[in-house]
């Protein structure tokens, strides 16, 4: 969009103009999760009782993949078949709110693509035509790391860290009796941080568009990225070290991803300076 158009849309609208428009946006986005909201609630037996549940059974996919691997490769110790802990509700409204909570969280993720081409629409106006360019496809790949994200923290970061945490005894004589609460808190924490953190090569292709970091700057800084990635890794999963390097690793991956798609960014911006010279010469005097 060119300057006078957005200087135009400015004068033409007021701040509270654009205070109404962010609240038509985001009205519609809560409408949308709260109606994927519903029907999760509604379809308790499918979202609590097959996803939610599903990492607590051995028969979930990751636990029956493994187990084909184990047999194939003759190591029984990658077979899961047992996984020793209970879930309980230690309170009153305890099912009930977890109910509540699964059927949110699973509404948001349904609905995040709509919700993010919501925020998208709200901010697209104020950009330049050459911004828009450069952005074409934000809804799709923000969508795509989102869900890519979420499936990696769903099948293999959760699943892995619930059998880690649900073998680890002090003593044979503690029982591993889980709270509804925590179970889900657990697993709904390790599916959103991953789905966040696959975000980073987005982040890092906005950064970059608008010069605030360059490829050199992230390969100087790769050991540095290290540290913070592990550091971060530590917070958002259980304290042990497989869950940690399970999502390290791919976050790191996606990182040289990131320096990948900032040196394509700084060629192809060095070709349109170099174009401009060619046909402006008196630029060069």
């Amino acid at each position: 969009m060119a300057l006078d158009q957005v200087q135009e849309e400015e004068e033409g609208m007021s701040f509270l103009d654009h205070l109404e428009a962010l609240r038509f946006h985001l009205l519609r986005s809560v409408a949308a999760v709260l109606v994927f909201t519903v029907i999760a609630f509604l379809a308790k037996s499918i979202v609590f009782g097959i996803i939610i549940l599903g990492p607590s059974k051995v028969d979930f996919f990751t636990y029956r993949v493994l187990c084909d691997i184990a047999n194939s490769l003759n190591v029984p110790a990658l077979c899961i078949d047992d996984l020793p802990f209970t879930i309980q509700s230690r309170q009153m409204t305890g099912q009930f709110s977890m109910h509540m909570t699964s059927s949110l969280v699973v509404g948001f993720i349904v609905a995040f693509p709509y919700v993010f081409w919501e925020f998208w629409r709200f901010i697209s106006p104020g950009l330049y035509d050459k911004e828009k360019n450069a952005a074409r496809g934000a809804v799709f790949f923000v969508s795509f790391l989102f869900f890519l994200g979420a499936s990696f923290g769903y099948y293999i970061l959760a699943p892995l860290s619930i059998n880690f945490l649900s073998n680890y005894q002090l003593d044979p004589s503690i029982l591993n009796e889980f709270d509804i609460s925590s179970y889900v808190t657990t697993l709904v924490m390790l599916v959103l941080a991953s789905a966040i953190m696959f975000q980073l090569p987005v982040v890092i292709y906005f950064l970059s568009m608008s010069g605030l970091v360059t490829s050199k700057m992230l390969k100087a800084y790769r050991k540095h990225s290290i540290v913070v990635i592990l550091i971060i890794s530590a917070i958002i999963t259980p304290p042990d070290v497989i869950s940690q390097l399970l999502i390290s690793m791919p976050i790191m991956v996606l990182y040289e991803v990131g320096i990948s798609i900032a040196k394509r960014l700084e060629k192809k911006r060095a070709l349109v300076e170099a174009e401009y010279l060619r046909n402006h010469p008196e630029e060069n005097q």
